[in-house]
């Protein structure tokens, strides 16, 4: 019996143990700002409204014109 108490109080402690890490976060360094807020684009998602708005942008956005090597080279 003295082995069960040790058990359940063993366990006990574990899950304290796996909870205080599971709300720890590990600090990250980043070494510009565009890489800061390309980590957090990916972490982050978007309300589906503002998706949807964002894509109907993007649709009516006009493609760059060519670059004048490519346009001089001939190629697309």
């Amino acid at each position: 019996m003295k082995f069960m108490k040790h058990e359940k109080k063993f366990s006990s402690q574990e899950q304290q143990i796996s909870e205080t890490q599971s709300q720890q976060t590990t600090a990250r360094e980043f070494a510009s700002v565009e890489e800061l807020l390309r980590f957090d684009a990916k972490q982050t998602n978007a309300p589906s409204a503002i998706a949807e708005r964002l894509g109907r942008s993007l649709q009516n956005e006009s493609c760059p014109p060519r670059s004048w090597w490519r346009r001089w080279l001939g190629q697309q």
